[in-house]
């Protein structure tokens, strides 16, 4: 990834692709959100030994689309509804409950939070540039071709958008397009990582929520 002060951006195993044209703002297969009804995330609902809390159940995604053609667009829907199902699981509060860096509980990079609390303003959904715990994903995507670059997808510190490279948006399945979609989110949300390629990068919130959340995605 490119990151910080300026750009942070997707090195990682994920990757998508496609040009296109035309722009969306829609649900699931194209319709719209209006039928989201967030709810409140309360903190004694979170807990390892819990239940997933209604909050888990009720969280959504709005996707505004740039630039895709119909294709891209169809993986990037598909994408959203497995995000929608893992962040919905048992599997995935436990996954990020349970997260151990250097034998504690805890991600690298964690902003002072808890485990319990990320998993809390996950849930919660307010990004800087649509802030207000709607329960919800507010992602800004636009396409861009770069056939010769390992790079997934990027976003700048001081815009909404996130870029996704059409030569990954068709190569990979909605399962491996999930971790960029979640990666580039969870700086929208305030989480950041190192730069270089550290030790501990993995272990950052944008990171290992994403690998969890592509992992528990290609099981469905």
């Amino acid at each position: 990834m490119r990151s910080f002060g300026f750009i942070f951006t997707i090195l990682f195993l994920t990757s998508c692709g496609g040009g296109g044209g035309g722009s969306s703002s829609s649900g699931a297969s194209g319709s719209s959100n209006n039928s989201h009804t967030p709810s409140t995330v309360h903190a004694e609902e979170i807990s390892l030994e819990g239940n997933v809390p209604l909050a888990a159940d009720t969280f959504d995604i709005k996707l505004n689309l740039e630039g895709f053609n119909k294709s891209h667009k169809e993986k990037v829907y598909e994408a959203r509804e497995l995000i929608k199902e893992v962040i919905a699981s048992q599997e995935f509060k436990d996954q990020v409950l349970g997260y151990t860096y250097k034998g504690k509980r805890q991600f690298a990079d964690n902003g002072g939070l808890t485990n319990e609390q990320v998993y809390k303003k996950i849930l919660e959904g307010s990004e800087k540039f649509t802030p207000g715990k709607d329960n919800q994903m507010d992602l800004y995507l636009k396409t861009y071709s770069d056939k010769g670059s390992t790079t997934v997808g990027y976003t700048y510190k001081n815009v909404k958008h996130v870029w996704m490279n059409t030569k990954y948006l068709s190569m990979y399945p909605a399962a491996k397009i999930t971790t960029n979609m979640v990666h580039e989110w969870l700086h929208k949300v305030g989480f950041t990582h190192d730069v270089e390629k550290t030790a501990k990068r993995p272990h950052s919130v944008p990171y290992a929520v994403g690998y969890i959340v592509r992992d528990l995605a290609a099981r469905i």
